[in-house]
């Protein structure tokens, strides 16, 4: 039977080894017992069995910076790759108090208690500046989170977007792996982050406030770009006519915005997730783009088209850390920074000299000995 505990991805529980005071000293002298490590072949047959715990530490795996943990997590999502895909793949995004966290748990409740697996991953930028709240998705999400059908990992505590980016991706290969069929993402940080969540999920879905005039004039025309169906939230109570304004203006908006489909005219709705009211014709409209895209032979063809770009991001960020903390090049790179900086020579001037000289020495004959 699967270890369907929603609490098996965080640290084991050490307060069964706590003494009292006489036996301090001797307790000192005892290191904590380590957990066994486990080989990539037991991490991913605990992983397709449904094992949670198993799957929280492949997931601490993937997160590490350590090289030797990133080497094996790239091995074993290469090793799960044949037990991956058959999700559905759904961003979600929303400015600060619109109720995404509502939105997400009623939604999740829903289709867990209608036998789905579900996934809730979230893409958080900002954590880098505040270091975050790991158990911040778990709080906000409390009913979902005890859910058996349900996992809830939030992102990692520190990094850069694109190294957020890069764990929620590979994270996403591994609830994948273990059997959840719907895969929520969430953007938590604003920005950037809703490309990136775009350019990894199959339906975009962005939540708007019942308020016209400010909704419109603080949205972002790149979110409305990559959005595939918007949804106005907290269409209730007084706020019902609110949220029709809004849907309305929405609607005119997009038919002057760029599209990515074509073939789609992105639908506007109303829902309320306090309530619950339309959310399901909120996620028919979801599952109803994707099937559509996935029939038609898209959803093959974009997934093979973000792999790829997944590709050639880590390319150009594994390209610039070996750049940067070249021993060779450093001494050049802040001689070409302060001539910058004191306006002695051009960026791409500079920008020339240091990839030369980086090219030249990975070039050489003698560096590969």
């Amino acid at each position: 039977m699967p270890n369907l505990d929603h609490q098996s991805d965080l640290p084991p529980d050490r307060s069964h080894l706590s003494v009292n005071p006489a036996n301090a000293d001797d307790a000192a002298a005892k290191p904590l017992p380590r957990r066994r490590q486990l080989s990539n072949d037991q991490l991913a047959k605990g992983i397709t069995a449904g094992d949670r715990a198993i799957l929280g530490r492949a997931i601490t795996l993937a997160e590490s910076h350590k090289p030797q943990h990133q080497r094996q997590a790239e091995q074993l999502v290469t090793q799960l790759m044949p037990q991956t895909g058959n999700a559905l793949r759904v961003g979600i995004t929303g400015v600060p108090g619109v109720g995404k966290s509502t939105f997400i748990e009623r939604l999740g409740v829903t289709l867990a208690d209608d036998n789905h697996r579900v996934a809730v991953l979230a893409v958080d930028p900002s954590s880098s500046i505040t270091g975050g709240s790991i158990l911040g998705d778990k709080t906000r999400m409390a009913k979902l989170a005890t859910h058996p059908n349900a996992f809830i990992r939030p992102s990692p505590s520190a990094g850069t977007l694109g190294g957020v980016a890069k764990k929620t991706r590979e994270t996403l290969l591994l609830v994948e792996a273990a059997g959840y069929d719907i895969v929520l993402v969430e953007t938590v940080g604003v920005g950037q982050s809703e490309t990136v969540v775009a350019e990894m999920t199959d339906c975009f879905l962005a939540l708007m406030l019942p308020n016209a005039g400010d909704e419109l004039q603080g949205i972002k025309r790149g979110l409305l770009e990559v959005t595939d169906i918007i949804a106005v939230n907290k269409a209730d109570a007084d706020n019902i006519t609110a949220a029709q304004h809004a849907a309305a203006d929405l609607k005119r908006a997009m038919h002057v915005m760029p599209r990515k489909d074509n073939n789609w005219q992105v639908p506007v709705l109303t829902c309320s997730a306090r309530t619950g009211d339309n959310l399901t014709e909120v996620w028919q409209t979801v599952t109803t783009r994707i099937h559509d895209l996935r029939n038609s032979g898209t959803l093959e063809k974009r997934r093979r088209k973000q792999a790829l770009r997944w590709m050639w991001s880590l390319i150009e960020d594994q390209l610039l850390t070996t750049l940067k903390y070249d021993q060779h090049t450093q001494p050049l790179i802040q001689q070409m920074e302060n001539e910058v900086t004191s306006g002695q020579r051009a960026p791409t001037a500079a920008a020339r000299t240091v990839l030369d000289q980086f090219l030249h020495q990975h070039a050489s004959p003698d560096n590969n000995s």
